[in-house]
């Protein structure tokens, strides 16, 4: 779900995923249901199967194919548990994919080598499919249930990955990479000194209610808020140490709060996005047009397309006038976007270049 709504190239567009998402969970709910209560009511030494009844918790993941094979013809039973097959290793197939590109690109490339190749970041990906495919290996070798393991990755995704995405969409201007590594990095132990069963980790840490075996204590929640506050909190320190020059420009090694390279350039309104594209820098990066996407002269970059929310009146109405506004530019320093003296997000026309997110 995360995936697909991040990747969603407009607000509008992600709601809508979200509405459609959470109508599938319920539809999507009801035949397992069905499933379950008609295994739960057969009679099942009646039928084909051989082995012990009635199953223990530890056999309940083969009720689906017990149901298939022992309660449907035999072609049902054949196209049905190859889709069932197909469709767990498109989702393995998917999910290491989608980890080894977030990785290459959201990580590498973003933080360790912003000026890296297509064919490094390529390469990098190659490096992190192998490496994320042993690990899940061994993960599915070792870890007794898979409902156990999608229990875990929601715990996880509730406590580190909640705060990241609740801040970069209500409140990106309170927060940066500084204070999302030390939430990221707060939230995991917090979390991990509770203790996992599932993964064999003890608890390091006996918090309030703890009777010997398992954490009565709302610890995942704590470890939630933590994160959150951790992000607020270094984020606005950063910020504050870093633009009242108590910490000079060189140390903003991510580059994140003033030591901002010239190339890259915040475009957040379809305002700013469309002055952008109007103005007479656009033919050095030879993005997009209104009726289509050109990539003749290399890859688009996202912050050059309009908004597809836009209606073409509005979108035209928007270009000329950012085109009106920045046509006095000749000199290299004419201005670019419609905001006058507050369009500091936009750098000056003959700096836009090579305008990136």
């Amino acid at each position: 779900y995360f995936q697909r709504v991040l990747s969603s190239k407009t607000a509008g567009r992600a709601q809508v995923l979200s509405y459609v998402a959470a109508a599938g969970c319920i539809l999507m709910a009801i035949p397992p249901v069905l499933i379950g209560a008609i295994a739960k009511a057969t009679h099942w030494n009646e039928t084909d199967y051989k082995g012990p009844y009635p199953l223990t918790e530890d056999q309940t993941s083969m009720i689906l194919p017990m149901v298939l094979q022992h309660l449907t013809p035999d072609f049902v039973s054949f196209f049905g548990l190859g889709a069932v097959s197909a469709a767990v290793m498109s989702s393995a197939d998917s999910s290491v994919l989608s980890a080894s590109s977030m990785f290459a690109r959201n990580v590498y490339k973003l933080i360790f080598r912003q000026r890296a190749s297509e064919m490094e970041v390529i390469w990098v990906m190659r490096v992190a499919i192998l490496i994320v495919g042993v690990l899940s290996t061994v993960m599915a070798l070792t870890i007794p249930s898979i409902y156990g393991l999608w229990s875990m990755c929601s715990d996880l995704v509730y406590v580190i990955l909640f705060p990241q995405l609740l801040m970069v969409v209500h409140f990106k201007h309170h927060c940066n990479t500084y204070g999302s590594l030390s939430a990221y990095l707060v939230a995991f132990f917090v979390r991990m000194s509770g203790g996992e069963p599932l993964l064999g980790l003890p608890a390091t840490i006996h918090y309030p209610g703890w009777n010997g075996e398992k954490q009565l204590f709302p610890f995942r929640t704590m470890a939630m808020l933590l994160s959150l506050f951790t992000l607020v909190g270094v984020s606005e320190f950063t910020k504050w140490v870093f633009e009242s020059g108590t910490l000079a420009p060189g140390y903003d090694l991510f580059q994140c709060v003033v030591n901002i390279p010239e190339d890259k350039v915040r475009v957040g309104e379809p305002a700013e996005q469309m002055t952008v594209m109007s103005s007479s820098a656009m033919k050095t990066y030879g993005a997009a047009t209104l009726v289509g996407k050109d990539e003749m002269n290399g890859r688009i970059n996202p912050a050059m397309e309009p908004d597809d929310d836009l209606d073409l009146a509005e979108v035209e109405k928007i270009r000329r006038r950012g085109s009106g506004g920045g046509g006095g530019g000749g000199g290299g320093g004419g201005g670019v976007g419609t905001r006058g003296a507050n369009n500091s997000a936009i750098p000056e026309s003959g700096k836009i270049g090579n305008t990136s997110l």
